[in-house]
């Protein structure tokens, strides 16, 4: 194996500096600018997740987002025509589609592929059309990685939500959530999709997470941020880009 085969990337979502600067108004902290110093960090991409009612990510922030950063752009989005067409009007790099509710504070699951089937492989087929990468997040299940086939999706993002959240259980549920996640990964790369992961991970979660060898992209937000108003978004990029890869060297 060579050592592009064992890279991993790693997107940063750049939501939540989003988040406090609408908490007040006005134009600071400029999500933008936290991309900028996420490139100069080891940042292989960026991830902004345009939402319906634009909680945070506003669609200015998408246009400067193409316009002045040289990453590739990761949108997340609803597979809904409003947001398509503001993705096939951008054409970032990749869309990620993802399920969304207004109650929701943050994404609490994988996408259903199956109660909106059809409205899916029309987004799609539209994305794939106008030249852009589309990636399913799903929950760690066999179904979903067959749907996700299926729909000609080029990519999975794995939801690391439930890994994440029951870390600090029991070393038995640690390790039924890991093998969950690392033999789903097996399974998705093994029928042809790139695999992504994501969702609540923080350095922790992160050691053990980077480990399994079909992975290719890690998107982080949450913590990044909140952790960067004790230690600067620099250093908490900085640190995750070791960490990474570091245990790229002890594959599972």
């Amino acid at each position: 194996m060579n050592s592009e085969d064992l890279y991993l990337r790693l997107g940063v979502n750049i939501d939540h500096v989003a988040t406090i600067r609408n908490a007040r108004g006005g134009s600071h902290p400029d999500p933008i600018k936290a991309a900028k110093i996420a490139s100069k960090a080891g940042a292989d991409g960026i991830t902004a997740h345009l939402r319906e009612d634009r909680r945070h990510i506003s669609d200015l922030d998408i246009s400067r987002l193409m316009d002045e950063i040289n990453l590739p752009l990761n949108l997340e989005m609803a597979p809904t025509y409003e947001m398509l067409k503001i993705a096939i009007k951008h054409k970032p790099n990749a869309c990620c589609l993802v399920p969304e509710k207004r109650e929701e504070v943050t994404t609490e699951g994988g996408l259903d592929l199956f109660t909106n089937n059809s409205q899916i492989r029309e987004c799609v087929h539209a994305l794939k059309s106008e030249g852009i990468r589309v990636s399913l997040f799903i929950d760690p299940k066999k179904e979903d990685i067959e749907e996700a086939l299926y729909l000609n999706s080029d990519i999975v993002e794995i939801h690391t939500g439930s890994f994440s959240n029951k870390f600090h259980s029991n070393s038995e549920i640690i390790k039924n959530e890991f093998e969950k996640i690392r033999d789903i990964a097996l399974l998705a790369n093994n029928i042809g999709l790139e695999v992504h992961a994501g969702h609540g991970l923080n350095y922790e979660t992160t050691e053990l997470i980077s480990k399994i060898k079909p992975l290719k992209e890690l998107n982080i937000g949450h913590f990044i941020i909140g952790e960067s108003v004790f230690d600067s978004l620099d250093c908490v990029i900085k640190r995750f880009r070791a960490i990474i890869n570091n245990q790229r060297k002890n594959l599972i």
